[in-house]
């Protein structure tokens, strides 16, 4: 956690040195992961996540964007429809850090800087590293525990819509799937850490896990006004 929040902190001290206008602020709300253990809905904020996120708006139609986020995520199967993963009767709990960069990209042009209230809708995609807590299922107990620390990336897929509030503040809301290079964020297909006779995978291992973030942003706008004519 601590290198989280010292990666913010440099990264804000580098955009504020630059004399263009950009964003920063907070990100929270719902966690759900979708994958070998408990349900499998798609939407079904269970757990929670928050960070920070920043922007640097290059044109009205598009922003790079950074956000770095703590989060959980868990799965019961008691809560799944199917009676197979009842009477299986696993549970895990994970917690991790993600940092993410990519592009927003709205649907028609958001120029804060008119006068007057903008609101669009965006997608934003780009690229997703994390670090979680390793899970194995464990021989004796059928119980799912963790063992170690892995890494991965992710690929997200966010859809949202924003508005301006005042002249220097825009909120917006936003659900975004990560999907992810590993099948461990639930234990179901331990790859790090075990022996092979100590590996027992178990749903299907050949679909990797997702998550979903459902949530909210406030971000404050600093910085001079943007010339959009040279990008």
């Amino acid at each position: 956690m601590k290198y989280l929040v010292t990666f913010i902190l440099i990264t804000i001290g580098v955009f504020s040195a630059q004399s263009q206008t950009y964003e920063i602020g907070g990100i929270l709300g719902g966690t759900n992961y979708i994958g070998d253990v408990g349900r499998t809905s798609i939407i079904a904020p269970n757990d929670v996540f928050f960070g920070a996120i920043l922007k640097w708006n290059r044109s009205a139609r598009h922003s790079f964007r950074f956000t770095a986020i703590h989060a959980s995520i868990s799965g019961d199967d008691a809560d799944a429809k199917g009676n197979r993963r009842k009477e299986r009767g696993l549970e895990f709990k994970n917690t991790f850090n993600e940092l993410s960069l990519g592009i927003e990209y709205t649907f028609w042009e958001f120029d804060m800087y008119e006068g007057k209230p903008a609101s669009a809708p965006y997608l934003y995609t780009g690229i997703t590293y994390f670090w979680y807590e390793a899970l194995f299922k464990d021989l004796t107990d059928n119980v799912i525990k963790d063992f170690d620390s892995d890494a991965s990336i992710a690929i997200p897929m966010v859809i949202g819509f924003k508005t301006t509030v005042g002249t220097k503040m825009i909120f917006a809301f936003e659900i975004g799937a990560r999907y992810t290079f590993t099948d461990d964020l639930d234990g179901s297909n331990p790859v790090k850490g075990l022996e092979d006779n100590e590996r027992i995978k178990f749903g299907d291992i050949n679909d990797n896990d997702w998550y979903v973030f459902s949530g909210i942003t406030l971000t404050f706008t600093f910085g001079r006004q943007p010339c959009y004519c040279n990008f």
